[in-house]
Parts: structure tokens; C-alpha cells; sequence
């Protein structure tokens, strides 16, 4: 009987982790997905508005990236490289939405903020009802806020100010220079500061949540999808 390897995903490179995740290591899916599931979601939804949409666009990239995981070269991280092929895949969903509905009443013409479902409320430890309620009704505000600025703004200020990520990071994922980034972060917060006031800005980190549960239960269908039965023995090599 041979011994299945254990390996510090933590310490792991993005190549190394790249290697593993090709061979068929579910413990390196899980790894993966339990640290870019939220980012992914936040980026699909920012495209989409809709959270089941989100959802499904996030399973179908992981998908289509596993499948061409070894096509990963390191030349951006494997995070930016993933939030390009989810971008990519929501972008397609959303093209395919509108003509479906061009077919279905060729006269009309489409609002996507029409079909805007419910945003997700978000939760937090408080020391009572009425703070909690206070943070619900501000993320409230703000997730409003966000999802009436122009879809290309919009994407940009939730990889930017929610997710975190650095110019150089949005640029390469949404396949612009970082010059086009820095422009359309600057209109996104322009815009939102006609609405939002300043002192609402330390809560953007927790909107529009993607943790706990939710991000268990999209890898969990995500392994159920892939049916890897079993750990293949991974590469001697990584580190």
C-alpha cells in the first residue's frame, strides 16, 4: 500500500500548488478554493448581480480552470489568473442573457438592473440587536450604492476597494492597462461619494460576504462535480 504524501499547501508556491491541483490533489482544491471562493463571487457578482448566477459562473471557472491547469505558467498569480477566467465566464453568461432575452421579445430593450434580484445581507459579531441592525442597514446602503454604478466601475471598485486587490493585479485580470484601473476606480468613488458618506467607507470590506458556509458548500459541489474518488499521488517535487 503506498503512503499518500502531506504537504504544507500554506508554504506552497502557485506553481507548486498548480502541480498538485493537476494531479488530482482534492486537499489542494480545497486549499485554493477556501482562498479566492469570496474573491470570485465578489468579482461574478459585480458583473452579473445576481447571486445564483455568481455562484454557478464561480463552479463552471473552477471547472474550466482545473481542466486547463497546467496551461499555468506564474506569469500573474494563480488568485489574478482565476478572477481573469471567472471575469471571462460572467461576461459570457451575461452576453448570452441578453440576446436570449433579444430573442424572446426582440422589441425590448434590456435593463439588466430590471431583474436585479435581492443583494446579500451581511452579518458581523456585535454587542447588540441595535448595532447589528445599524451595520446591516449601512452594508445595506452601500451594496445599493455599488450596484447602481456603471458596470465596468462597478467591477473595477470591487476587486479595488472590496477585495483588495492592487492595480496591477486588476489590470492583468481584467486584461487593461493599470492607467484604465486607476481611471475608473477614481470615477466608481466619485460617484459613490454623491451617495455614500465618507464614514460609511470602513465597512466596504464587509459587504457583500462570501464565507463560512457559503464558501464550504460551493467547494463541496465543486469536488462533488470533479468525482476525483480518489487522491492521485502527487508529484515528488513540490516543495
Amino acid at each position: 500500500m503506498t503512503a499518500i504524501r502531506q504537504f504544507d499547501y500554506a508554504a506552497m508556491d502557485d506553481l507548486a500548488l498548480a502541480a498538485l491541483i493537476a494531479a488530482r490533489d482534492t486537499s489542494a482544491v480545497r486549499h485554493l478554493t477556501s482562498l479566492n471562493n469570496q474573491r470570485l463571487y465578489r468579482a461574478a457578482w459585480s458583473i452579473l448581480k445576481s447571486r445564483a448566477d455568481a455562484e454557478d459562473v464561480v463552479q463552471s471557472a473552477y471547472l474550466n480552470a482545473f481542466s486547463a491547469i497546467s496551461t499555468f505558467t506564474g506569469a500573474s498569480s494563480l488568485s489574478t489568473w482565476l478572477t481573469r477566467i471567472v471575469i471571462n465566464e460572467a461576461l459570457g453568461r451575461l452576453r448570452a442573457d441578453k440576446r436570449r432575452r433579444a430573442r424572446l421579445d426582440p422589441n425590448s430593450v434590456i435593463h439588466l438592473d430590471e431583474y436585479r434580484e435581492a443583494l446579500m445581507r451581511g452579518s458581523t459579531v456585535t454587542n447588540g440587536p441595535e448595532q447589528q441592525l445599524a451595520v446591516k442597514q449601512i452594508r445595506h446602503l452601500i451594496e445599493q450604492a455599488v450596484s447602481r454604478l456603471p458596470a465596468t466601475y462597478r467591477l473595477v471598485f470591487v476587486l479595488r476597494d472590496i477585495e483588495g486587490m492592487s492595480i496591477d493585479e486588476t489590470a492583468k485580470a481584467l486584461g487593461v492597462v493599470p492607467a484604465t484601473v486607476k481611471t475608473r476606480l477614481f470615477r466608481a468613488r466619485r460617484l459613490l461619494q454623491e451617495e455614500l458618506a465618507p464614514e460609511l467607507a470602513p465597512t466596504l470590506a464587509g459587504s457583500f460576504p462570501f464565507a463560512g458556509a457559503d464558501c464550504a458548500v460551493l467547494t463541496a459541489r465543486l469536488l462533488e462535480t470533479l468525482a476525483w474518488d480518489a487522491p492521485i499521488i502527487a508529484p515528488a517535487t513540490p516543495a
